[in-house]
């Protein structure tokens, strides 16, 4: 064998296992593990808060039953959006704007996931978190991602789905719609719409570029930093409801006033100054900061205690 053969010997098992790697990887990425990651954060909260006593491994399915379909929603998404993804600087590195991967493998992608997950929630979890998965996925990939190229109110009903998941963690854990759960969908409800603002405000020209449509492109931005502010005014008594109803402790309650000043003055600020863009970005890190310390505050504080 020449020496030219050998090197190809080596070479070659090496680039496939690069190819395979590279192939997982924009599998993943379809499923949009930054945002994923955060719904299950808020589901986890769900489950933690109903402080039932769950043995792990249902922890585990349930957990897992979200992620499979919060993951197929993102992969149907990134499929009907795989065109309009090239506008935009933060979705035009995707794999399908990129070319890396035909939209057909993430149209089977997303559906497997979905066949493998949704049965996952209704018989390894419950029907009613099931019920709820369902609800989440199809109103995000049929009614949500459409609707964004044609109305501001897409704003709106993205809202629905992605404030279902600490009520699906609350059901996952009791198997009941119960008034904790509902009050943790209204809280992450009315945090996403002043957080889609921000961005749309920011992201104003990837919008137009896109063919999106947004509440600044339609209604101007000072309507909605407006907005921004009063999507606030529902939000901030939403966010006490955990202590009066006796899910959360004392130090729970100091951190929703604390975080919702802070969430509020950045908003009031923006809307009375008319900031620009940089204010807008820092309305979205705060925006964050806000649902991250009250979920964390949840899980540390207890009724009756701190």
């Amino acid at each position: 064998m020449s020496a030219s053969s050998q090197q190809l010997v080596e070479v070659e098992p090496k680039a496939t296992e690069r190819s395979l790697v590279s192939f997982a990887r924009d599998l993943l990425s379809l499923t949009k593990p930054r945002l994923s990651g955060l719904v299950l954060f808020t589901t986890a909260g769900g489950m933690w808060l109903s402080r039932a006593s769950l043995p792990w491994w249902q922890w585990v399915v349930a957990m897992l039953g979200t992620a499979g379909t919060v993951g197929a929603a993102n992969a149907f998404n990134c499929y009907l959006e795989r065109d309009s993804d090239r506008f935009m600087a933060r979705t035009s590195v995707r794999p399908l704007p990129q070319g890396r991967l035909e939209p057909i493998v993430a149209l089977v992608f997303g559906a497997v996931l979905a066949l493998v997950s949704l049965p996952v929630l209704f018989f390894g979890v419950n029907a009613l978190t099931g019920a709820l998965g369902l609800a989440a996925l199809a109103s995000y990939v049929l009614v949500y991602t459409p609707m964004k190229s044609r109305s501001r109110w897409a704003m709106v009903v993205g809202a629905v789905p992605g404030a279902l998941p600490p009520l699906m963690g609350w059901t996952a854990s009791t198997g009941r719609v119960e008034v904790p759960g509902l009050v943790l969908f209204g809280i992450l409800f009315f945090w996403q719409l002043p957080h889609f603002i921000a961005i749309a405000l920011f992201r104003k020209a990837e919008y137009r570029a896109a063919g999106l449509t947004s509440l600044p492109l339609e209604k101007g931005d000072d309507v909605a930093r407006r907005q921004a502010v009063l999507y606030l005014l529902p939000l901030l008594p939403l966010s006490v409801l955990p202590f009066v109803v006796g899910v959360a402790g004392w130090l729970y309650l100091v951190a929703a006033v604390a975080l919702g000043a802070g969430f509020s003055w950045v908003a009031v600020d923006g809307w009375l100054h008319q900031r620009d863009a940089v204010w807008a970005r820092k309305l979205f890190g705060v925006s964050l900061l806000y649902l991250t310390g009250l979920f964390a505050a949840l899980a540390v504080s207890s009724p009756g205690g701190v």
